[in-house]
């Protein structure tokens, strides 16, 4: 996309996971997960590429495979946290585009990130961006482990949840779990780009009781009226790293690549 703007790519790594501790320094292939993050990211085209860690270990292996590292703050409660003090320390200007791409995510589709880019740059009045595809599964509509956006006209998130949404009182009623073809579901991918100026609002901004409830950080600049324009694209993209058992089938695949 020759005309994409300028951008940045932070990507956070936490050394803490409930689910799979350490998984960032996990051997995917040959080489750290977040490695192949980094790696990936690079050929996004972005301005810049920081790898935003807590944790001396993470810092040194990228070090070690020559990453632009950031030693952030323990205390941060979240990846945008650690962004916004990313974009203090590197003195990014208020109408500058940074994306966070997550470290556990190394087949994540470049073409997304420029999508995502795409969007925000092409609407002025949202401050960031995000991702959602088709819903297909008629299980995934029901699961709340599956974020649903619903959106505007204009194709801003008017709200995210874990329920099912939009819900189709006639169609559910006479056959609860039966989707009609039409039904406009779209499931969140959590890719998230941001103007440098509202990371800067970010750490005054309280829980809202959305996010309280449904746990979704998202739901924290809604509540502010933040506008969120959201990038759609086709399919899910491959799924990231979130227990041994995805860091043994991702090596599954990468090695038969």
């Amino acid at each position: 996309m020759s005309n994409l703007p300028a951008f940045h790519i932070v990507i956070p790594a936490r050394f803490a996971s409930q689910r799979f501790p350490q998984k960032m320094l996990a051997n995917l292939a040959g080489k750290p997960v977040v490695q192949w993050v980094y790696e990936l990211a690079l050929k996004a085209g972005a301005e810049s590429v920081t790898i935003a860690t807590d944790h001396e270990d993470i810092f040194k292996a990228a070090e070690e495979f020559g990453a632009d590292v950031v030693m952030t703050r323990t205390d941060h409660e979240n990846g945008t946290e650690r962004l916004a003090e990313v974009a203090t320390i590197k003195g990014w200007s208020g109408d500058e585009i940074v994306v966070n791409v997550q470290g556990d995510e190394p087949l994540l589709p470049i073409g997304l990130i420029h999508n995502a880019v795409q969007a925000l740059a092409d609407d002025k009045e949202s401050e960031m961006a995000t991702v959602a595809c088709p819903i297909h599964r008629e299980e995934d509509i029901f699961n709340p482990s599956v974020v649903k956006v619903v959106c505007d006209a204009k194709g801003r998130a008017l709200y995210f949840s874990r329920a099912t949404m939009p819900w189709d009182r006639d169609g559910f009623a006479q056959s609860p779990k039966q989707i009609a073809e039409d039904y406009p579901a779209l499931r969140h991918v959590g890719l998230y780009v941001y103007r440098v100026s509202l990371l800067g609002r970010y750490a005054q901004m309280p829980m809202s009781p959305l996010e309280k409830w449904e746990k979704l950080e998202q739901l924290r600049f809604l509540h502010q009226g933040i506008k969120v324009q959201v990038a759609l694209t086709k399919e899910l993209p491959p799924h990231g790293v979130d227990t041994p058992e995805d860091l043994e089938a991702l090596t599954k695949k990468l090695s038969v690549q």
